[in-house]
């Protein structure tokens, strides 16, 4: 009788629990608070990248469906006209997490308050002289850094796409140095979902099921992508795709190419540059950094080196890394061949030599 009680009293105390949590959870949906918008500065805004950027943020493609936004876009003068009509076009999109945007020449006001810069104004990249384009990128990124410095949250992620986008970061770096280095990084993701692409084509796999590519060192024509690590989600589990691929001439030589001369490829297709494949790597680069990448997953981010793999510690240099919290760690421990190893090198001394040029018109 006693047992019989007992059971009774459990029964309806389950039942008083499953009513009490639904009725939370009921109370709950009604006290839903909308989260507090984010500023996030786009430099640039009125080129081709900025144009298919803009609605994939104000759409929730890069920092989530339930986040609001406020743009700052940014261009130069004479591109004053095109930003206002880029302007409309965004508030004519109606996007519901869109709640203001604010366009503007005067890099000031467009650096007030931001959270998140995503930085695709610069010097344009001619045929031949690299040193020239880090020349008149030095005096760009050197006055967006001291308005950043000056005017931007105290907490501010910076994203720098504008070729060359790694030593373009270390000028911004030089010129704000309250932002934290580990809050400063470049764009190596479109070369990261390049790579991804052709072992999708070689193997015949969706992309979607091959992931841990590594992009190192530059964002240049000698970008080194290494298939090495990269795994491929199989009917019976995860294989290597270097196995798969059962091809290491291709993975030395044509893979690598292919991703060095796709921007060139695309660019004479389309005669146009390389613009919404750019965007949504922005849009990869940024949801993995602020949300996290996907447990077991690395993606490619240009960082601040801490001397990792043996590369100068100081220079923004492409890492495979994991992302938890808004943080970036670089993945440690990989195995390092000959080749990777002199490939990686190579970068290096060119990154070394880059910022040699820009340090020399700093000083």
């Amino acid at each position: 009788m006693e047992a019989l009680d007992l059971v009774q009293k459990l029964v309806i105390l389950s039942v008083c629990l499953y009513l009490s949590w639904r009725m939370i959870r009921y109370v709950w949906s009604f006290l839903d608070v909308e989260k507090d918008p984010l500023i996030v500065l786009v430099t640039g805004a009125a080129g081709q990248i900025g144009y298919a950027l803009l609605p994939m943020i104000a759409r929730g493609a890069m920092l989530g469906q339930d986040q609001p936004v406020i743009l700052h876009i940014l261009d130069t003068e004479p591109n004053e006209e095109t930003l206002k009509g880029v302007k409309m076009e965004l508030m004519d999109g109606a996007f519901p997490l869109l709640k203001d945007v604010i366009a503007t020449t005067d890099v000031i006001e467009a650096c007030k308050g931001v959270e998140i810069a995503i930085m695709l104004g610069g010097f344009p990249r001619s045929k031949d002289d690299n040193k020239d384009l880090i020349f008149q990128n030095v005096g760009i990124y050197k006055a967006q850094a001291s308005a950043l410095e000056q005017h931007a949250d105290s907490n501010c992620k910076v994203l720098v796409v504008a070729s060359p986008a790694n030593t373009n970061a270390l000028i911004l770096k030089e010129f704000a140095p309250s932002i934290p280095e580990e809050n400063i990084t470049s764009l190596t993701r479109l070369d990261h979902n390049r790579a991804l692409n052709q072992i999708s084509e070689n193997i015949n796999v969706p992309v979607s099921d091959i992931k841990n590519v590594i992009i190192w060192g530059n964002h240049s024509s000698n970008v080194y992508p290494d298939g090495n690590h990269a795994t491929v989600n199989t009917v019976v589990g995860h294989k290597s795709a270097k196995e798969l691929i059962a091809d290491d001439h291709w993975l030395n030589t044509d893979f690598i190419t292919n991703v060095q001369m796709r921007g060139q490829t695309i660019t004479k297709a389309r005669r146009l540059p390389c613009a919404f494949s750019a965007a949504s790597a922005v849009c990869d680069h940024m949801r993995d950094w602020i949300l996290g990448t996907p447990k077991g997953t690395w993606v490619s981010m240009g960082v601040y080196s801490d001397g990792s793999y043996g590369i100068q510690p100081g220079l923004i240099y492409s890492f495979p890394v994991t992302c938890e919290k808004g943080e970036w760690s670089i993945v440690q421990g990989l195995k390092i061949d000959e080749f990777a190893r002199e490939k990686m090198d190579a970068l290096e001394r060119e990154l070394i030599e880059e910022k040699t040029v820009a340090y020399s018109y700093l000083h």
